[in-house]
Parts: structure tokens; sequence; C-alpha cells
């Protein structure tokens, strides 16, 4: 179990949150003319949706944040199929930003609903900045760009939100990306599709991996989200 020293050295906020969109702005500006309705990497959305669903995601992390809410609120965003790519690199920029004024806000002792757990604002702020930089490999590997997110960043979100990591290794985001399916490394079994994180405060850890609960009778959702 961590302690408070450990936890407040991994503590991630909105600063983290807008250096995340902004590294995923940057690489995809620079594929607009791409086809993106090719599918993002290994998911089974294009690319173009892909991007949407991080603007969703983005706004239901605010949603919660403010609410301290203790259950999923209904989304207030579901996608907008008629604005351009364009428009949803600017979007994403937007919402990132929303989130990141609620976040510096939000008490430090608040929590609010996540399926993995109960979280505070700072395993909200990892999780938005994995959900902003796996989701933008994502893409950049459906339209064949390069992205390489920032090293500091990346070891520090899995510090958050994956204690169990403990050797993060000379590239963290590879490690990143490991750790939620995306890519192998060599001499570490692949992670399973049922992975999950620690988005509750470090100090509630109970040293266990977390694994993510299969509906009854029912495979383990696959790591897109």
């Amino acid at each position: 179990m961590a302690t408070s020293d450990q936890e407040q050295t991994q503590e991630l906020g909105a600063d983290d949150v807008l250096a995340a969109v902004a590294a995923s702005q940057q690489a995809l500006g620079t594929a607009l003319d791409r086809d993106w309705e090719v599918l993002a990497g290994t998911l089974e959305w294009t690319c173009r949706r892909t991007l949407d669903h991080l603007i969703d995601g983005t706004v239901f992390y605010s949603c919660q944040v403010a609410n301290e809410a203790t259950k999923r609120l209904p989304p207030i965003r579901m996608g907008n199929p008629d604005a351009s790519v364009e428009d949803l690199l600017t979007t994403i920029g937007s919402v990132a930003h929303i989130l990141a004024s609620t976040l510096r806000s939000a008490s430090p002792e608040g929590r609010a609903f996540h399926p993995a757990g109960m979280a505070d604002r700072t395993g909200f702020a990892a999780m938005s900045c994995v959900e902003l930089l796996v989701h933008t490999f994502d893409i950049a590997s459906g339209l064949g760009i390069e992205f390489v997110a920032p090293q500091e960043l990346c070891e520090r979100v899995i510090r958050r939100l994956s204690p169990w990591i403990t050797d993060v290794g000379p590239d963290a985001f590879a490690t990143l990306l490991w750790s939620t399916g995306r890519v192998a490394i060599e001499g570490q079994d692949d992670v399973a599709s049922d992975w999950y994180w620690q988005c509750a405060p470090l100090s509630e850890w109970d040293g266990t991996v977390r694994k993510r609960p299969a509906a009854p009778g029912a495979p383990a959702a696959a790591p897109a989200r």
C-alpha cells in the first residue's frame, strides 16, 4: 500500500491533461489530409470515430468530476458525425481545457464515479492522459504517422494508475502502450484484455493487479475506451 508521501509524488493534474492534448493535437494536426476512415490501429473504430470518442470521454470525465458523481451520469455528448476532422481536433483542445479547469477547482478530497472505482481528481487527470495519449497512438498507427508521447508524463501516469508495474523501463511510452494492450515488450507477457486502473487514491490500493470484472456470462471487454 502506498504511503501519503509516495502518493504525493504521483500527483497529476490539469497541466498534465493540457500537455497530453497538446501532444495529441501537434501530431494529428500534421495528418489532416490523410484518410481518417481507416481503422485506428487495432481498434474497431475508424480514426475519425476514435478522435470523436476522445471528445466524448473528456466531456464525461468533466461532468463526473464537476458533480462529484456517485454513479455514471447520462452522457451529454455521443459523437458528432457532421463535424470535420479539423473541427474535432480543435474541439478536443477545448474540452481538455474544460476538464483542466474542472480539475483545478475540484476538492483534493472529492471523489467521482468511474467504472474502475471512485476516483479522485488526480486519478481522473491520469486517466484522461491515458485516453489522450493511447488513442492518439491508435489514430497515428491507422494514419501511418509517428507519435511519441512525453516520456516523463507517461512514467508518472503509469505509477499513478498501475502501481504494480515496478519497472517502467527506459521507454515509458512503450510501457504505457504495453500496459493498455497495444504493443508487446520483449521479456514481458502480453497484457490480458481485462486490464484495469487503480483510479482511486493509491493509499487505497490493496497491492494486487487490478482486473476488469466481466459481466455474468460475457467475455472481458476489449481495451478500447
